[in-house]
């Protein structure tokens, strides 16, 4: 019985790849340096799955930044402003496509699909030129043949490549991206005549859009690309995967009708129903590949109900016909539970990371063939026993306060108008008031500090000290720049939502459970394994200190109930709406001592919830419903005096608008600057917003310093469709990836900009 792996993490165990990219950015290290990390962690990777007996394995699903990037690298589709001018495209301009230069800015940035991945969006239209110009995909197919390793290369397919795509700039925004498709599948064929000639025997095309709901002419190009490319994959296996949701019937049966494809992958996890379409119909003689092994969460499998799902499917597609497989690429989970020395025995017999997975996918693989390694699924059923009847699981009185919740929405009792103009009486802000998101950098003194403390190397009056100089240190800074409502820049928070989880109850954390967000941005996600409360304050002792160190306003920090579960491995034995409540309790709580410590203004962060938003429209307005009263039971019990800011970032928010109004902030900062102010659209488009909003004014994600005239040109475009008593002005996202020598000069001209604005409107009235 065979077995495939969707894809696998980049980073490395110990975040190898993060170090290597920065130290090359930073100019410390050559690309030679960085060609020879990636190329020993591919081959770490190779063999390991090699080893675990894995039949299909991927390859070209490393990557320096993200898979679409190289698929645009691959199609040579590099707007024109990076200033390439053919050939093979090397680091320097693939890096200014992800990250912009001196004198650019990068390409936009969004969440992958419903995950905390990040992907560059391709900018495309008529008139761009088309050519193969990233070889990639075949070199490391053959780089891994030499060691011994007969791979699946992997590419992401040319439908979905063209549906995540956007026209560029000066594009008519209603271009039909789908027309280029003629374009680029000649590039394909190349691509696959070079896999050819090396010996590979298979090809998977990732085609995720597929679980999407799309209409008839978007899924008629999926039939039109794959009855072109049919010829030129004659000789092959072709695979085609799909993975995060339940694929849609009407797809099911595009999908399943494709010329030239051999095999189709789904995802069986998120994709329950799918089992019924396969149930009803599927290909004779066509390979299933069968996503029992969840590829987005760090449960151990239930091997024993994976293993009856299989042999139901057996019967269906034939013995020979049916593939283990995960159910998504493995990116998404932790690398190695091995590198977990101090994570919780108990805890730690629950959880499967990256590589055990692979055990996982083997072991199904191998009892469906009749070699059932008892020992290997005795222990599976003891660790889910042990789960399901731990006493740390349940808290009675959590699920009593969350059960009582029923029955209110819990808005606050004064719109929005009338909150405004109380908190304007206190706060006594100019127009176009300046703020920042929440962090500043993180300094390589200050992470020593952090380490320091959590290893009993200084003391705890030695760390209250050093982060309270800290704080005081960006407290000066945003005076001297003239910022109007400060933040105290989270020294004492390595992770936002890491912070929050370790101070309430229910949560696990590793040491080195990192997952990739994007380029080299690792996050650690927590785990939330039981019910959860606050046991104590969290942050009212360093915003009660920050205050004390200022006259201005000082925002209380928090992350938001959604972000917290979106942005962690949330436990899989009750509804994910239920686990949120229990966390908004938490959060609510932590609002209220906050507002009793004087803090007149609160951000509680929602930056993800945006990214939890399910992929099918039907599923949609559930999760809205209780994602947006979760935010809510968190600041419904305020003075209307008090400021409830939130920020959201990288996200489509066009579509969701209503239900970000309905969230009932005073404030909310949002992603606009790298989308190319898209979010201003809805606005020009009719969309009446009454409450304060600070649509980002430049990318913080990029080194790039952008000027006060550049910035005090999107201001006024904010201008032209937003009420100037409404509109601050802030970056796009917090500061703690930026250095203060691009960050100093950056704030400044924000500072700037936002002046001059406020004098040209004084001076028109």
């Amino acid at each position: 019985m065979a077995s495939h792996i969707v894809g696998y993490p980049r980073m490395g165990p110990k975040r190898e790849l993060k170090f290597a990219l920065e130290s090359f950015w930073d100019g410390k290290s050559s690309a030679e340096d960085l060609q020879k990390v990636s190329a020993d962690l591919r081959s770490s990777i190779w063999k390991q799955m090699s080893d675990a007996g894995i039949k299909h394995i991927p390859s070209n699903t490393f990557s320096y930044y993200d898979q679409v990037l190289d698929t645009t690298a691959l199609l040579g589709a590099v707007p024109a402003r990076y200033g390439w001018n053919g050939g093979e495209i090397g680091f320097d301009t693939y890096f200014s496509m992800a990250r912009g230069n001196a004198s650019v800015p990068a390409m936009e940035m969004t969440k992958w699909f419903d995950t905390n991945y990040h992907f560059i969006v391709p900018e495309l239209g008529p008139d761009v030129k088309f050519s193969y110009a990233s070889h990639k995909a075949v070199d490391e197919y053959k780089e891994a043949k030499a060691l011994g390793v007969d791979t699946v290369p992997v590419l992401v397919g040319p439908v979905s490549y063209l549906l995540l795509s956007k026209p560029a700039k000066g594009v008519e925004k209603n271009f039909p991206l789908l027309s280029l498709l003629g374009k680029i599948l000649p590039i394909y064929k190349e691509v696959i005549s070079e896999l050819k000639s090396a010996g590979a025997s298979w090809i998977q095309f990732d085609e995720p859009t597929l679980v999407m709901d799309l209409d008839s002419h978007k899924l008629k190009a999926f039939t039109e690309a794959y009855s072109e490319l049919e010829s030129s994959l004659s000789g092959l296996n072709v695979l085609i995967e799909t993975y995060f949701a339940d694929i849609p019937a009407e797809a099911y049966t595009t999908l399943t009708s494709l010329k030239g494809v051999t095999a189709f992958g789904f995802d069986l996890v998120r994709g329950s129903k799918t089992l019924d379409l396969i149930k009803g119909k599927f290909p004779k003689g066509k390979y299933l590949f069968a996503g029992v092994v969840d590829g987005r969460n760090i449960w151990a499998n239930d091997l024993a109900a994976s293993l009856g799902t299989l042999k139901a499917l057996e019967g269906i597609v034939g013995k020979d016909k049916l593939v283990v497989s995960t159910s998504c690429s493995l990116l998404h989970t932790a690398v190695d539970l091995i590198n977990e020395t101090k994570l919780d025995k108990e805890i730690k017999s629950w959880l499967a990371f990256a590589a055990q997975k692979v055990v996982e996918v083997n072991a199904l693989a191998k009892a469906l063939a009749g070699h059932k390694d008892e020992a290997f699924f005795s222990a599976n059923a003891a660790a889910l026993a042990s789960r399901k009847s731990s006493p740390r699981v349940t808290n009675e009185a959590v699920q009593k306060a969350a059960a009582a919740l029923k029955g209110s929405d819990h808005r606050r009792a004064t719109n929005v108008s009338a909150r405004l103009d109380a908190q304007q009486k206190k706060l006594n802000l100019p127009i176009l008031p300046t703020t920042t998101i929440g962090s500043f950098p993180q300094t390589i003194e200050l992470r020593r500090v952090r380490r320091e403390y959590k290893a009993k190397k200084i003391s705890e009056d030695e760390y209250v000290k050093a982060i309270k100089e800290e704080i005081n240190k960006v407290v000066k800074l945003q005076e001297e720049l003239d910022i109007d409502v400060l933040v105290h820049g989270e020294p004492e928070r390595n992770d936002m939502v890491e912070y929050f989880g370790e101070q309430l109850s229910g949560f696990a954390f590793t040491v080195n459970g990192w997952v990739q967000s994007y380029g080299s941005r690792c996050v650690k996600p927590p785990i939330i394994y039981g019910d959860v409360s606050r046991p104590n304050p969290m942050t009212v002792f360093w915003s009660s200190a920050a205050q004390s160190m200022t006259a201005r306003p000082m925002k209380g920090m928090l992350t938001g109930p959604v972000t917290i579960l979106n942005w962690s491995f949330v436990r899989n034995d009750q509804p994910r709406h239920e686990t949120c409540y229990q966390i908004a309790l938490a959060i609510k709580d932590e609002v209220e001592d906050l507002e009793k410590a004087a803090i007149n203004v609160i951000q509680i962060d929602e930056a993800a919830l945006r990214e939890g938003l399910p992929l099918r429209k039907s599923e949609q307005s559930f999760y809205l419903d209780w994602a947006v009263h979760s935010f809510r039971i968190t600041n419904c019990g305020v003075k209307d005096t008090t400021q409830i800011h939130t920020h959201m970032c990288y996200s489509n928010f066009n579509d969701i608008i209503h239900s970000i109004i309905d969230m009932d902030a005073d404030v909310i900062t949002i992603e606009n600057s790298r989308s190319d102010e898209k979010l201003l659209s809805v606005f020009r488009e009719g969309v009446k917003y009454g409450a304060g909003i600070g649509p980002g004014v430049y990318d913080i994600h990029s080194p790039r310093i952008p000027s006060t005239e550049e910035i005090a040109d999107r201001i006024n475009k904010m201008l032209a469709v937003l009420e100037t008593n409404i509109l601050w002005v802030n970056p796009d996202c917090g500061l703690k990836t930026r250095k203060y020598a691009e960050v100093k000069p950056a704030l400044k001209n924000m500072v700037a900009a936002a002046k001059l604005l406020r004098t040209q409107l004084a001076s028109a009235k």
